[in-house]
C-alpha cells in the first residue's frame, strides 16, 4: 500500500505541476486580450498539428531527451550533475571534428564519430567526480562550472583551428559533414531522425537497468541513503564515477546526434542558445529522475517551445508564453525540493 502510495505521489507532482504553470499560462492570456482556448489550440497545432510539426517537436525533444536522462541518472545515484550542457557540447564538437578527420565516410565513420563524442563527455563529467575525490570540489559547483569551460573551448576550436574557412557564413563552424556519414532521417523531408530511436531504445534500457539489475539496485539504494548503501556493501566511490561517466555519455550523445542528424555540423551557439541541457534537467526533476518519465516530460517540454512558435504565428501572444510556463515549472521544483529539505531538516532536529 505504501508503495502504491509512493508511486501516485511521483505519478501526480509532475502533472500537477504542469497543470499549474498552464493555468499561470492563461492568466498571461487573458492580459494580453487574447481568447484562451484558441491559444492552446494553436499552441497544440503548432507542436502537434499535422507531421511536419509532429516531427518538428519530436526532433527538437531528441537533445532533451538524451540529456535529461543523463541528469536523471545521475541524480539517481544521489549525485548532481548540472554540467549537461558541458558535456553535450564537449560531445558536439569532439563528433564534429572527428568525423570530418577521419579518411573514411559512412557507417563506420558516424559510430566511432559518435562513440568518441560520448567517451571525451563522459570523461569530462567523471573528471568532475574526481576533483571530489581527489580535492573535495563540490560536486554541484564543479559540474556547474565545468560548463563555461567547455562552452568557451568549444567556440575556441570552431573559431581557430577546426574553422570551416570556407563557408561564407559569419558565425564560426566546422566543415560540413560528408553525406554518408549523417543519421538518416525516420520520414523522408522532415527533420525527425533515427537520433529519436535511439533515445527511446536508452530510456528503455536505462528503465531496465535501474529496476532489474544489481548495478541499478545499487544506484537506487545509494541514492536513497548513502550511509545505508555503505553499509550494506555499496562502494560509493565507483558507483559515483561510473554513474557519472554514464551520465556524462548520454548528455554527450544529445550533442552528437545533433551535430550528425539535424546540423550536420558544430554552430558555435546552437546547441547552448536552445537551453537543451537545462530543459533536459526540468524534464528530469520533474519526472522525479524515472527515464521513462523524463521522456515523457521531454516531450512536452518540446511541445511548449516548438508550440509557441505556432500561438505567435497566428495570435497577438508572444512565444514567450512557453517561457512562463516553463519558470513556472521550474518555481515548483524549487519549492518542491525546499520543502524536501526543511521536512529533512526538520526530522534530524527532532
Amino acid at each position: 500500500m505504501n508503495k502504491l502510495k509512493t508511486n501516485a505521489t511521483l505519478f501526480i507532482q509532475p502533472i500537477l505541476a504542469v497543470i499549474v504553470g498552464l493555468l499561470v499560462g492563461t492568466i498571461a492570456i487573458m492580459l494580453s486580450g487574447e481568447s484562451v482556448a484558441v491559444t492552446y489550440q494553436e499552441m497544440w497545432k503548432g507542436a502537434f498539428g499535422n507531421l511536419y510539426f509532429l516531427t518538428n517537436t519530436l526532433e527538437r525533444a531528441i537533445p532533451i531527451i538524451l540529456a535529461g536522462l543523463g541528469v536523471a541518472f545521475a541524480f539517481r545515484a544521489g549525485f548532481f550533475n548540472l554540467g549537461a550542457e558541458g558535456q553535450l557540447v564537449m560531445g558536439a564538437v569532439t563528433t564534429a571534428i572527428i568525423t570530418v578527420s577521419l579518411p573514411f565516410q559512412g557507417l563506420l565513420n558516424m559510430i566511432i564519430s559518435i562513440v568518441a563524442g560520448m567517451l571525451i563527455a563522459g570523461l569530462y563529467s567523471f573528471f568532475a567526480g574526481w576533483m571530489e575525490q581527489r580535492f573535495q570540489i563540490n560536486l554541484l559547483i564543479s559540474t556547474l562550472l565545468l560548463n563555461y569551460i567547455a562552452v568557451l573551448f568549444a567556440g575556441y576550436l570552431v573559431s581557430e583551428p577546426f574553422r570551416d574557412t570556407s563557408s561564407a557564413g559569419g558565425v564560426p563552424q566546422t566543415v560540413m559533414v560528408d553525406q554518408a556519414s549523417r543519421l538518416p532521417k525516420l520520414i523522408t523531408g522532415m527533420n525527425l531522425h533515427y537520433g529519436f530511436v535511439i533515445a527511446i531504445i536508452l530510456a528503455i534500457v536505462i528503465a531496465f537497468i535501474m529496476k532489474r539489475t544489481t548495478f541499478g539496485y545499487e544506484v537506487k539504494m545509494l541514492g536513497q541513503n548513502v550511509f545505508f548503501a555503505q553499509y550494506g556493501g555499496i562502494n560509493r566511490k565507483k558507483t559515483m564515477f561510473i554513474s557519472l561517466l554514464i551520465s556524462g555519455m548520454l548528455a554527450g550523445l544529445a550533442g552528437s546526434v545533433e551535430v550528425l542528424g539535424m546540423h550536420y555540423r558544430f554552430i558555435e551557439g546552437a546547441l547552448s542558445n536552445p537551453q537543451f541541457a537545462w530543459t533536459g534537467l526540468m524534464a528530469a526533476l520533474l519526472a522525479n529522475s524515472n527515464p521513462v518519465g523524463t521522456t515523457i516530460v521531454a516531450i512536452f517540454l518540446a511541445a511548449l517551445d516548438t508550440g509557441s512558435l505556432g500561438v505567435e504565428r497566428n495570435t497577438d501572444v508572444p512565444n514567450s508564453i512557453s517561457g512562463i510556463i516553463q519558470a513556472v515549472l521550474i518555481l515548483f521544483i524549487s519549492a518542491k525540493f525546499s520543502f524536501e529539505f526543511l521536512k529533512q531538516r526538520k526530522k534530524e532536529g527532532k
